[in-house]
C-alpha cells in the first residue's frame, strides 16, 4: 500500500483550546450532541462536519475559509504523519493503549484487494459526504483502516523517539478518552513507515461510508492529491486493538415465550436466574460465560422484560446446517442470530433491519441491560466480542459482515488534522 504524509491543515493551538473545537466522527453525533458541539466553540469542527441549515455545504465551505484567513486553521511547515496514542479504562478496569498514526494512503477500489470492506454501507449517507468533500475539497475525518506486522516494525523503530518529546496535541475527550500526538516529519522516520506498509493488505475497520465517498471523489477529481485519503493505521498485531460488540434489541412487542421458544428450537439454552440481592454478581458471571463459552462454540446472551433472570444460548451444531451463508459467515453468532431468530423466528424483514424499526443496535453494554430494566425492549440479545480473525477471514474472503457488527473503540477525533484534496 502506497502511504504518503499529509500537507496538513491543523488548528492553530494559540488561538483555540484543541478540547473545545474536536468532536467524534459524524455519524455517531447526536442531534441533541451536536447541539452543545455548537455551544462548545464557534470553531469546533462540527460546524465543518455537520453544518446546520438548508444550505449545509456551502455554509461548511464558508466556515472553511473563514477559519483559514483568520488562521484559526493553518499549514504545517511541511508534509507529516501524526503518531496517536489513545488511552482509556474499559469498564473491567482494563487500561488500555491504542497507538498508530494519520497519514495518506493510495485510494484504490475494492476489486483490487489491496484494502478490504468488512461492513455493508448505505447510499444516504455516502451522497451526503460527497457533497460535502465537494463543497470543502478535504478530508475531515479519517477512515480506520487495520494492517498486519507481527515485527512491530513501527511500534519499536519510529515510536519511542517521538513518545519521549512533549506530545503536539494532548486532549481528552467527552467520552474521557485521551488522545495524544506527535508529529513525525523526519524523512528516514517516514520513509520506515512507507516501507511497512508498502507489502500490506488494509482493512477498513471504521468508515466504510467515508472510504467509498473518497473513492467516488477520486474517480471525478482530476488533481492528484484527490487519489488519497486520509487514514488511521493500527496494527492488528497489537492487544490494544479492542473490538466491542453491537448488541440487538427487540423492540416490538413480543411475548417472552414466543422468544424462549424460538431460540430454543436451536439453541441450548440455560438459565441463570436472580435477585435484587445477587444481580451484579449473576451479570457478572453471565458475560464472562458468554466470552468463555464463545471461544468454543457459537454463544449469545438472552436477557428477556419480566425475567429475573439471564440467558445463556449455545448453537446446537445442527443449526449451523439451517444457516443459507458461506461458511466464513456461518461461524459468526450475528448470523446466526440474524438468520435464525431475528429473520425466521421473530419476522423481521431485511428492510426493517437495516432501517432499525423495531429492533435497535446498541454498542453500549449497559444501554442494553438499562432497555429491559426500563421496560423499554421485549429482549436484549447481548453478544460476543467479535474476533479478528474472523473479521479478517470474512473480508479476506470477498464476504462482509452484517450490518453494525462491529465497534472499533476508541472511535477517532475529527479535528486533529485536516487533509487537503488539492495542492
Amino acid at each position: 500500500m502506497e502511504i504518503k504524509p499529509i500537507n496538513a491543515i491543523v488548528y492553530n493551538q494559540e488561538t483555540v483550546d484543541m478540547k473545545n473545537v474536536v468532536a467524534p466522527p459524524y455519524d455517531v453525533i447526536t442531534s441533541e450532541y451536536c447541539d452543545k458541539l455548537y455551544e462548545k466553540d464557534p470553531y469546533n469542527i462540527v460546524r465543518l462536519i455537520l453544518t446546520k441549515g438548508e444550505n449545509r455545504y456551502s455554509d461548511a465551505k464558508k466556515y472553511y475559509d473563514e477559519w483559514i484567513d483568520k488562521k484559526v486553521l493553518i499549514k504545517t511547515e511541511k508534509p507529516v504523519i501524526f503518531y496517536m496514542v489513545q488511552k482509556y479504562t474499559t469498564e473491567q478496569g482494563r487500561h488500555v493503549e491504542r497507538k498508530g498514526f494519520i497519514a495518506r494512503n493510495k485510494i484504490e477500489k475494492f476489486e483490487t484487494r489491496k484494502i478490504l470492506p468488512h461492513e455493508y454501507t448505505m447510499g444516504g449517507p455516502k451522497e451526503d459526504r460527497l457533497k460535502l468533500t465537494r463543497a470543502i475539497d478535504a478530508n475531515l475525518s479519517q477512515i480506520f483502516m487495520v494492517y498486519s506486522d507481527p515485527y512491530m516494525k513501527i511500534e519499536k523503530m519510529v515510536a519511542p523517539k517521538y513518545l519521549a518529546k512533549k506530545p503536539y496535541i494532548d486532549v481528552k475527550d467527552d467520552q474521557g478518552v485521551e488522545h495524544i500526538v506527535y508529529l513525525i516529519d523526519d524523512e528516514y522516520d517516514i520513509k520506515i513507515i512507507q516501507d511497512t506498509l508498502f507489502d500490506k493488505t488494509l482493512l477498513i475497520a471504521d468508515g466504510h461510508h467515508r472510504y467509498e465517498t473518497a473513492l467516488n471523489y477520486s474517480m471525478e477529481s482530476k488533481d492528484p492529491e484527490a487519489q488519497y485519503v486520509m487514514s488511521y493505521f493500527t496494527n492488528s498485531e497489537d492487544d490494544n486493538l479492542i473490538i466491542f460488540p453491537t448488541h440487538r434489541i427487540i423492540t416490538k412487542e413480543i411475548e417472552t415465550s414466543k422468544i424462549l421458544n424460538a431460540v430454543s428450537k436451536y439453541y441450548d439454552v440455560t438459565k441463570l436466574p436472580f435477585d435484587s440481592m445477587n444481580k451484579l454478581r449473576i451479570k457478572k458471571e453471565f458475560l464472562e460465560q458468554i466470552e468463555n463459552s464463545n471461544k468454543e462454540r457459537i454463544t449469545t446472551g438472552l436477557y428477556l422484560k419480566g425475567e429475573n433472570a439471564f440467558y445463556i444460548l449455545k448453537l446446537k451444531n445442527q443449526s449451523l446446517t439451517l444457516i443459507d451463508a458461506p461458511n466464513e459467515l456461518k461461524k459468526l453468532d450475528l448470523v446466526a442470530l440474524q438468520e435464525l431468530i431475528i429473520t425466521k423466528e421473530l419476522n423481521y424483514t431485511k428492510e426493517e433491519q437495516m432501517a432499525q424499526d423495531g429492533i435497535k443496535y446498541i454498542k453500549q453494554e449497559f444501554e442494553a441491560f438499562d432497555a429491559i430494566d426500563n421496560k423499554q425492549a421485549s429482549a436484549s440479545f447481548i453478544m460476543a466480542y467479535p474476533k479478528m480473525k474472523d473479521i479478517k477471514d470474512v473480508s479476506a474472503a470477498g464476504y462482509r459482515m452484517p450490518q453494525k457488527s462491529t465497534y472499533f473503540y476508541p472511535k477517532l477525533l475529527s479535528g486533529i488534522v485536516i487533509n487537503p484534496l488539492h495542492k
